[in-house]
């Protein structure tokens, strides 16, 4: 058996999860510059899930040149929370468009934690967590990115 390779995942939707920082590093670059109306958020306090739908650049096909860059839909969903605070969201304007910069966890004791949503312009979510879990789901085909060039990040 041999490991899988980059150009094994072709043109197939992501679906990845993370369960520990080296999956939660992957997710977050995969994550990086995702845009997203701020009425995309949505905490279900019973299933003690915090899920987005973001509208994600796929980082995974920068480097092809064959096409112009692209963008897709995603379901950001973070398991097992417990709460979750904001700042620098106004969450009742639903023509705010948030950038998600990246992803993170603070460790507490035995599992427990914060995951970060850091975003554009001073803003952050945490998300109070009894375990590290979230996944990362394609849910719509690619499309042209509306600027038609990926994210310059000055490098």
């Amino acid at each position: 058996m041999e490991d899988a390779r980059f150009e094994d995942g072709g043109e197939q939707p992501l679906n990845l999860g993370a369960w520990d920082l080296d999956d939660l590093k992957v997710l977050s670059a995969l994550a990086q510059d995702a845009v997203f109306p701020a009425s995309e958020m949505r905490w279900e306090r019973k299933a003690r899930r915090f899920a987005l739908l973001i509208n994600r650049f796929r980082w995974e096909d920068a480097a092809r040149t064959r096409r112009s860059p692209e963008r897709v839909q995603s379901v950001l969903a973070v398991e097992n929370v417990l709460g979750v605070a904001s700042q620098g969201v106004e969450r009742g304007d639903p023509d705010l468009v948030l950038s998600l910069l990246s992803v993170s966890f603070e460790p507490g004791e035995d599992g427990t934690g914060h995951v970060l949503l850091t975003l554009a312009g001073d803003g952050a979510i945490r998300l109070a967590v009894e375990a590290l879990e979230l996944r990362l789901r394609d849910v719509t085909r690619p499309y042209l990115a509306p600027s038609g060039k990926a994210p310059d990040h000055g490098a």
